[in-house]
């Protein structure tokens, strides 16, 4: 949904609707909206109905980070890792469920922190450099927005 937001921000208020973004993404329009609804609910988009309806960004890209979208639409957890079982029976695998999650929960702390440092204008103006730097290529890179 990153590069989604950053399109949205590129589309000058022109919404972008459903079926546009999940051409985009290579999916159904209806998975697109389930996923919009949480960035709506934590206000970073909005949505118009009617003939010239679809998404819009609410906010600026200055007062989103990583981490808000991430908690926004992927949920409470970073990682989709850890031990297998929880109360293994067998003393050696506790030890090294402990020290996998010790070390996850560590990563997790460090994850979060700097997903929350970066926010989508800072992408954004990584962006116009890169395309500044060489407008050829990173035309070509960003020129798959569907066209209405």
């Amino acid at each position: 949904m990153l590069h989604v937001l950053l399109h949205m921000a590129r589309a000058n208020e022109e919404p972008m609707t459903s079926e546009q973004i999940a051409r985009m993404l290579g999916t159904n329009a209806a998975v697109v909206r389930r996923t919009m609804a949480g960035l709506r609910k934590a206000g970073y988009v909005q949505s118009d109905k009617g003939h010239h309806g679809g998404w819009r960004l609410a906010c600026g890209l200055d007062r989103i980070t990583l981490l808000d979208v991430h908690q926004a639409v992927g949920g409470p957890r970073i990682f989709a890792i850890g031990a297998d079982r929880d109360n293994p029976d067998c003393a050696v695998e506790r030890v090294v469920n402990a020290a996998i999650a010790d070390a996850l929960h560590q990563a997790e702390i460090l994850l979060v922190q700097r997903l929350g440092a970066v926010s989508l204008a800072d992408l954004a103006g990584q962006f116009d450099a890169l395309c500044r730097a060489a407008p050829s290529n990173a035309k070509t890179k960003s020129s798959h927005r569907p066209q209405p």
